[in-house]
């Protein structure tokens, strides 16, 4: 056999997670919300874990002097939540993010598929923020090792829809923000965000015209506290249903008083509002030909 050279790779480096770039990352999006102006109305904040003395807020509270700097909040055993949020776009996580970020220093973990953490750029980021991975197959690991961060205090960020949805309504979601609520015992605060789908989303790329003084809604619900979810061994459908509910019942809100009024048809509206998005009819198909959502696949 012939000598052939072996392929360069460039080495997997893992830092550990940093607080400090944490507070880089935050830091990165407050700058990019205050160059394009965009304004950012939260409604239900009183269903955030308490944030300690703090100045009472209006209706639509906006922080816009918000600091990255000094420490995040600090981690107690018995005080961690699932973070539950809609999908609708590419950006709906960072708009959560920031929203846990502004009501108590919060550093929110995310469930991140294996091969972002395996990406030479992407990987380092996701190590040094300490996100959980959810590696190739059953993901397994992945639920236990978010369960025990739940334990320990910190807050995980789930989508359950597990993937865009295209109508702009809620989908049906994946039973394993309540599995792991109820078996860390922890409450699940649904959070819902709208209007970051008009910044980007599938099939329109990021946009610095729509993305100039936009406006993004956000409802935080009731949340559903451990004494009203399922034992983890019984079914977890119908509170999965419920978080479901309250997740659309939130994007009612934020469509309701929304500061964009909508031209007919607008591709961002559902359809049931008149807008362009498919029907759930539609989107269900366009789903299926897509393929089964799994823990490890590509997220959509």
């Amino acid at each position: 056999m012939g000598w052939r050279p072996r392929r360069w790779r460039p080495r997997q480096w893992r830092p550990q997670p940093s607080d400090r770039f944490y507070r880089f990352i935050v830091r990165t999006g407050l700058a990019l919300r205050w160059l394009f102006r965009i304004r950012v109305l939260i409604t239900g904040q009183e269903h955030l874990p308490h944030p300690g003395p703090a100045v009472a807020s209006p209706q639509y509270a906006s922080p816009l002097k918000v600091s990255a700097r000094g420490p995040s909040r600090t981690v107690v055993p018995g005080q961690g939540a699932v973070i539950a949020i809609t999908h609708f776009g590419y950006l709906d996580f960072a708009f959560a993010e920031m929203l846990l970020w502004w009501n108590n220093r919060a550093q929110l973990r995310f469930l991140i598929t294996q091969g972002a953490a395996d990406h030479w750029f992407a990987g380092p980021a996701v190590s040094a923020a300490g996100h959980v991975v959810v590696g190739y197959g059953s993901g397994t690991h992945a639920y236990d090792a978010a369960v025990a961060r739940l334990k320990e205090g910190e807050y995980i960020g789930i989508l359950p829809e597990a993937g865009v949805s295209r109508s702009f309504m809620v989908r049906e979601c994946k039973t394993g923000a309540v599995r792991m609520a109820a078996e860390a015992a922890v409450p699940i605060i649904p959070v819902s965000v709208w209007g970051a789908h008009r910044l980007m989303t599938r099939h329109h790329a990021f946009s610095p015209w729509r993305a100039w003084r936009a406006p993004v809604r956000i409802h935080v619900g009731e949340p559903l506290l451990p004494g009203s979810l399922p034992d983890p061994a019984d079914d977890a459908q119908p509170a999965t249903a419920r978080l479901a509910r309250t997740l659309q019942d939130g994007i009612d809100v934020g469509i309701a008083d929304f500061p964009l009024n909508p031209a007919p048809g607008a591709w961002w509206m559902p359809a049931g509002r008149g807008g362009g998005a498919p029907t759930e009819e539609e989107r269900r198909r366009l789903d299926e030909a897509d393929g089964p959502r799994r823990a490890g696949a590509r997220r959509r």
